[in-house]
């Protein structure tokens, strides 16, 4: 009986190298990929695998997210994959749960997915829902603080409040992004990857290097050559979702 086992890393060529190692081993079925965290969530519930290959930083939803909206008692045997300083790793040293640290070689890919097999074949599974779930004790807080729910940006000597939630939409602008709200236009001096940071995962999602969309603006969705997308917001306003996005898609269509 072959294992069933998901990738969940939102790098291409980080879910590129975990098949390949994979592709050599016997017993592993591979049944999916997934680019993002609220994917994951998704696939995990529907396709239920054996074991999972989950990255803990990501940008929309990170892996100990996809734990907690996936629910301790269903979520599959996992290995993380993770960017963590030594002090961060301690965590999963001390509650045993599986890790490769990027970069890993051949050899400690092997020994995290021998450890993973070997439990799934046990079914140990009540004593991992255990440990996953002291491990997110430790390095979630039960209650989450919430974000700020606006922007403060520099205009004319004024300081104007944005709230996020008014967002239709950001786009790339050299060192600046410029805000989209309504009719009006808001240059800020931030990056992408900051400003993507900011914006509440479960409204906002990036389509391409240089766009990012408030999903309830969103009014309909059109394929469009080489597996882009048009993206049309309630205003008529027209975006592009780039070939690279379209693992996103899938949620977009919810």
């Amino acid at each position: 009986m072959s294992i069933r086992t998901l990738i969940v890393d939102d790098e291409t060529l980080g879910r590129e190298r975990i098949r390949k190692l994979l592709s050599v081993e016997s017993g592993i079925e591979i049944i999916g990929e997934c680019g993002d965290g609220a994917s994951a969530i998704q696939t995990i519930l529907r396709d239920k695998p054996d074991l999972v290959f989950l990255d803990v930083q990501m940008p929309e939803a990170d892996g100990f997210t996809v734990l907690r909206e996936v629910g301790i008692d269903r979520i599959p045997a996992v290995i993380f994959i993770t960017a963590y300083d030594q002090f961060a790793l301690k965590a999963f040293e001390v509650h045993a749960v599986d890790y490769l640290m990027k970069p890993f070689d051949k050899e400690r890919f092997k020994v995290a997915l021998q450890r993973a097999v070997e439990r799934i074949q046990r079914r140990q599974a009540g004593d991992l829902n255990q440990r996953l779930s002291t491990l997110l004790a430790d390095v979630l807080p039960a209650h989450p603080p919430r974000g700020p729910e606006r922007i403060a940006v520099k205009s004319s000597g004024r300081l104007l409040f944005v709230k996020m939630e008014d967002i239709d939409w950001v786009e790339a602008a050299d060192n600046y992004v410029n805000l989209h709200v309504g009719k009006e236009q808001h240059l800020h001096r931030e990056t992408m990857a900051a400003i993507e940071a900011q914006l509440p995962a479960a409204s906002f999602m990036r389509i391409s290097r240089s766009t990012i969309v408030n999903l309830d603006r969103i009014k309909e969705l059109q394929p469009l050559f080489h597996g882009e997308y048009a993206v049309i917001l309630k205003s008529g306003t027209r975006l592009t979702l780039s070939r690279s996005y379209r693992d996103r898609v899938d949620r977009l269509m919810r």
